[in-house]
């Protein structure tokens, strides 16, 4: 395989690995968990044996001690062929990352000696897309916390095994604490399953927990510092890698676009789709939409790993170009596919429906174009 992200000898291995289980597992299924809105199993199985549910675990407990440039590779391979399985990666990640940032060994060694799936569990009815003002309770009860909430949308709600969980703090002044939480603790209730537009796979379901117990230590972090640990850890995580699963959904769909235009034939002269100028047109616009974005994608990930001064507009751009860039992309596969690219045996619908999330899911486009806009005038850009 080529190595576009620059990964090190034992990161270009590990995505080879991720790459088999795309082909071999993930691809053949894709289709299926769409029109039945079913969880990855199978994919979750085959990355715990390739050993990617451990890939950002730090060595120290047994993991492949990569980082954020690993994971964005990874999100990227699998978004080509099914988004739900990108985002439950995705979300993975992002929450192993938080876990191996502030977790206690036992937390730790549960992703990366059990496989252990782990997901965010931020967004709330009370503060909806502002997930970093959480409304859900967290009450000290000696060595135990007690957690109260009434969380939407969760990815992988009831599959995972860890949630990392927002609530306001027990004690502490600040927007939130952060905790993990085990899927099966007595008092979470997966009130309905998911029944989305897109990523039909990635059972993102309301989650509602009442008095939920767990030990003191599971903390993630200082109690009211959960913002920090949002900004410094969780946003970068999440903005590249969502970035990531963009740029792989445009690269599946324009591969699987031109497949179709360049074995598509007109019967009364036997020309192929592709011979038309403007369809041309259409696909070199594509083309180029997508390398400027991984291009942006790839300077984000230098400017993170250099501390660069421009870092935190990046970070905050990655996810709004992908989604916005994603939302052109698909629309124009879909018109070079004309009506072939609304039937359901045309994969490229799938596509077009998953690539209607990214600028909707929290933090949503028009947030980000704020936040970015205040940056630029030096504003603060949280205040």
């Amino acid at each position: 395989m080529a190595n576009p992200w620059k990964l090190d000898a034992a990161g270009q291995a590990l995505l080879e690995k991720a790459d088999a289980v795309a082909r071999e597992v993930i691809a053949p299924a894709a289709k299926e968990l769409d029109e039945k809105a079913q969880f990855p199993k199978a994919a979750i199985k085959a990355m715990r044996d390739a050993g990617l549910l451990k890939l950002v675990s730090a060595k120290d407990v047994g993991g492949h001690g990569q980082g954020l440039r690993a994971g964005v590779a990874v999100c990227e391979r699998f978004a080509r062929d099914c988004a739900s399985t990108a985002m439950i990666t995705k979300m993975h990640f992002c929450g192993t990352a938080v876990i191996e940032a502030h977790g206690i060994p036992e937390l730790r060694k549960a992703i990366s000696e059990q496989g252990k799936v782990t997901t965010l569990a931020f967004s709330e009815y009370g503060s909806r897309s502002h997930f970093w003002i959480p409304t859900s309770t967290a009450t000290r009860d000696g060595d135990n916390v007690k957690l109260t909430a009434a969380k939407q949308l969760i990815t992988s709600a009831g599959e995972c095994d860890i949630y990392v969980w927002s609530s306001k703090p027990t004690a502490g002044e600040g927007l939130s604490s952060i905790w993990a939480v085990p899927v099966d603790a007595p008092g979470i209730k997966i009130q309905q399953t998911y029944a989305g537009l897109g990523l039909r796979g990635n059972a993102s379901s309301p989650i509602n927990a009442t008095n939920v117990e767990i030990p003191a230590n599971w903390a993630l972090g200082e109690d009211g510092k959960g913002f920090d640990l949002m900004m410094g850890v969780v946003i970068p995580w999440f903005s590249l890698q969502n970035c990531a699963v963009s740029v792989g959904m445009m690269e599946g769909c324009l591969e699987r676009t031109i497949k179709h235009v360049t074995n598509g034939k007109f019967a009364y002269n036997q020309t192929v789709i592709a011979d038309i100028p403007q369809v041309r047109g259409w696909l070199a616009r594509a083309r180029n939409k997508i390398d400027m974005v991984r291009c942006h994608l790839l300077d984000s990930i230098d400017a993170i790993e250099q501390g660069r001064e421009d870092a935190t507009l990046r970070v905050l751009q990655s996810k709004v170009i992908g989604a916005e860039t994603s939302l052109e992309v698909h629309d124009l596969c879909m018109r070079v596919n004309g009506g072939a690219g609304y039937r359901k045996d045309n994969e490229v619908e799938r596509f077009f429906r998953d690539s209607r999330a990214a600028s909707v899911m929290a933090p949503v486009s028009d947030a980000l174009y704020d936040f970015i806009g205040k940056a630029v005038c030096g504003m603060p850009v949280f205040g």
